[in-house]
């Protein structure tokens, strides 16, 4: 299956992926402080000077941002992943090309707007 991108929208998506994927991975250090999930949790709770309730809204906190950048991180290594494989560009759900402009304002779109819609 042929692309419906050019050469040169496929390189400049993928360099902006691969820019992403470089931020992500330092947000996520950066709120996890180099250490794993478990630890980083550990670590906001055995803090001694906050209370209790502070702890748990910065525990809480620090997990959603997480959450969110590692579900982006993935869709963003998937997107390269299909680029690298010739598949990038088309919707994961129904095989429709997902427009240019669509992947400019967002490299990791893995669907078509009718089909994340509809999700």
């Amino acid at each position: 299956m042929t692309s419906h991108l050019t050469p040169g929208q496929k390189a400049q998506l993928t360099a902006d992926l691969e820019q992403h994927e470089r931020a992500l991975r330092a947000q996520l250090d950066f709120h996890l402080h180099g250490q794993s999930r478990v630890d980083r949790a550990a670590d906001v709770l055995s803090q001694d000077n906050d209370d209790p309730a502070q702890r748990r809204s910065e525990q809480a906190v620090s997990a959603a941002l997480g959450e969110q950048e590692r579900a982006e991180l993935d869709a963003v290594v998937q997107a390269l992943s299909l680029a690298r494989g010739g598949r990038y560009g088309l919707c994961q759900r129904c095989s429709a090309d997902i427009p240019f402009e669509r992947l400019r304002a967002c490299p990791w779109a893995l669907q078509c707007v009718p089909c994340a819609s509809a999700a």
